[in-house]
């Protein structure tokens, strides 16, 4: 999943604001340390890390999130706004979490996905690398590259889902080595979606510290195509299953949930609960925006906004 844009992050968590109210807590539920003003996840006492993407702002002044999330391209993009991002996570002690998508986000600026693997191959990207991984380089923040995700969910959104499992590890391997060489202080996460066929896209354990997977419920697709409401456990396991064997500390990298308010209530307090049976999990980030991507077999734009994500109903208006 990606949506908005890096500028629209980071300004937005520059200049936004949140007030904090309390939240009623139902008889045998774990007790929550902190009163969501809206469906973002109850925080427990042994909860591991949370974070968030979040343009609109809702997380600005929240003292629990540990981590904090940037999309940004690689190439089109104005990186000014980049070393701001250091100060404003030092602010508010939090680590940073930025995914590099190796394209354009003007579709008038991309290449076929073959031309795409060729050019960083052939080192043809290596100046966006270098200034991006020279910033983030001189950052005192603890940071996570997170580059070309979900690769192996074939539904083409992204140029580097067409790529062979051969052409991701070696690309993802380019990119790593050439960004290490400039920014040996940082870590790099390597993000699948969660797929039964994920360990064929893995590029080996000298250039990936992370796992990353995506975690996202939406009540309309389960109801219409799974036939029953899913739950954070029901997503999580196999994906959590298939990349612990891989031995690499395990974040949600994105995370996301919409529905009624009783699917939507059922995931806030979920989430954050710390399992026993995912040792290896360390972090989830939430997702805090609109989808731009239409859901699978034609259940539209999920809304993951924590102020608007229960369906038929939101705490604010557009």
């Amino acid at each position: 999943m990606k949506a908005g844009s890096f500028f629209k992050s980071l300004i937005a968590c520059l200049l936004a604001a949140s007030t904090f109210a309390a939240a009623p807590a139902r008889a045998g539920d774990p007790t929550p340390i902190n009163s969501p003003p809206d469906n973002r996840p109850f925080i427990y006492a042994d909860s591991i890390p949370f974070g968030a993407y979040d343009p609109p702002g809702n997380f600005k002044d929240d003292k629990f999130p540990k981590i904090e999330h940037l999309f940004m391209p690689w190439i089109d993009v104005d990186l000014t706004l980049l070393h701001e991002a250091d100060a404003y996570a030092l602010q508010r002690n939090r680590a940073l979490l930025i995914t590099i998508e190796p394209w354009s986000w003007s579709k008038k600026r991309r290449i076929r996905p073959d031309d795409l693997y060729t050019n960083i191959m052939n080192g043809g990207y290596n100046g966006p690398i270098d200034k991006i991984c020279g910033i983030v380089s001189g950052y005192k923040s603890a940071t996570t590259i997170r580059w070309a995700q979900e690769m192996e969910d074939h539904i083409g959104r992204f140029s580097w889902q067409y790529w062979s499992p051969d052409q991701y590890k070696k690309a993802y391997r380019a990119f790593v080595t050439r960004c290490r060489s400039v920014a040996p202080n940082v870590k790099f996460m390597w993000s699948p979606k969660g797929l039964e066929n994920l360990a064929d896209y893995y590029p080996g354990n000298d250039v990936v510290d992370l796992v990353g997977l995506s975690v996202f419920g939406f009540q309309p697709f389960d109801r219409g195509v799974i036939g029953h409401d899913q739950t954070y456990l029901d997503i999580l396991t196999p994906e959590y299953d298939r990349a612990v064997k891989l031995g690499k500390p395990i974040w949600v990298a994105e995370l996301g949930y919409s529905g009624d308010k009783s699917y939507v209530q059922n995931w806030q307090k979920m989430a954050e609960i710390k399992y026993p049976q995912f040792p290896k999990l360390e972090a989830n980030v939430y997702f805090n925006d609109k989808e731009v991507w239409p859901w699978m077999k034609g259940y539209g734009l999920p809304d993951w906004r924590v102020d608007h994500n229960v369906i038929g109903g939101s705490l604010t208006q557009n």
